[in-house]
């Protein structure tokens, strides 16, 4: 391929000097537990450094950690969640966190109780080696969730990198196909999805121990032609139990090596070329995902104007 061959999607433009280095990345998926409590805190606070720590010395360039990873899921009462909550992204965690990604070059992703004031957010953040980039506040709540979490107000950010376009979803959005295809149509590179998967229409696992969440990524993957490294968390609190089944899908769907098992602390590494994300949409000559889109006629009706990046 000659020297001023564009690769990318059709609606980009080559010459313009807003396009992110895209490349080859290694991304680690962490799957771990993590216990509801402040006294619990600085013990999930360490293992998490620790976890990201192992992922270096794998030479991963992103961590995806589990949604909630510092406090645990089950808060009880709203007083509670507060206790766990914190400012983003004046607060330790992001502070920690931000010092260890400069440290080690590498950037992170992962979910925390966010405190704004008399509001709580349940929200993923993404840091880098220069420090904070952003955050999206999850929009679609979980059951109890709704009784101490207000619902995002942030959209669905797409975050610039070195590395390449990140977007962010968390959890129960999986189940909301707009999230991936709103991410992706804004011309994510990679999705990172945080999450705390619980309880679903029994059963919860199929013949293979894989859980819906697992293939309602690989779905979203397939369908938006765009990486998503999901990390889920393992153990139980009260009356959850967590699904685990972490993964990394391809821009083709499948899992990029193997899905986790319901039980085990591991983590998922997998290098991905990220310029893939910009061609895949292109299945043949006369197959394109983003301009096949009938925007004329279902965007209007969904309520919502995603037209591809960039605008």
């Amino acid at each position: 391929m000659g020297p001023n061959v564009w690769v990318g999607r059709r609606d980009e433009d080559p010459m313009s000097t807003s396009q992110t280095a895209v490349g080859p990345a290694r991304v680690a998926v962490v799957q771990m537990d993590a216990q509801v409590g402040v006294a619990n805190r600085k013990e999930n606070e360490s293992r998490v450094l620790r976890k990201i720590e192992e992922a270096a010395e794998q030479g991963a360039d992103v961590v995806v950690l589990p949604e909630l990873v510092t406090t645990g899921y089950s808060f009880g009462t709203r007083a509670a969640a507060f206790a766990h909550a914190e400012p983003v992204p004046d607060g330790p965690t992001v502070h920690a966190w931000s010092e260890l990604a400069a440290s080690l070059g590498l950037h992170i992703v992962g979910g925390l109780a966010e405190r704004d004031g008399a509001r709580l957010f349940d929200t993923a953040v993404l840091v880098g080696p220069d420090g904070y980039i952003g955050r999206y506040r999850k929009t679609h709540l979980w059951n109890a969730e709704k009784l101490w979490f207000t619902p995002g107000d942030l959209g669905y950010p797409v975050f610039d990198t070195v590395l390449g376009r990140i977007g962010l979803l968390i959890c129960w959005d999986i189940w909301f196909p707009e999230v991936p295809r709103l991410l992706a149509a804004q011309g994510a590179d990679l999705i990172c999805s945080i999450n705390n998967w619980v309880w679903t229409p029994p059963p919860l696992f199929d013949g293979a121990g894989r859980c819906m969440a697992s293939y309602l990524t690989m779905t979203a993957a397939h369908v938006n032609n765009v990486f998503i490294a999901a990390s889920d968390r393992i153990g139980s609190e009260g009356d959850a139990k967590f699904l685990g089944c972490s993964l990394i899908a391809g821009t083709n769907g499948w899992p990029v090596g193997e899905v986790a098992d319901a039980t085990s602390e591991t983590m998922i590494v997998a290098d991905l070329d990220l310029m893939e994300s910009r061609s895949a949409p292109i299945w043949n000559n006369l197959n394109d995902l983003v301009r096949d889109r009938r925007t004329d006629l279902y965007d209007g009706m969904l309520g919502y104007d995603a037209k591809p990046w960039p605008r």
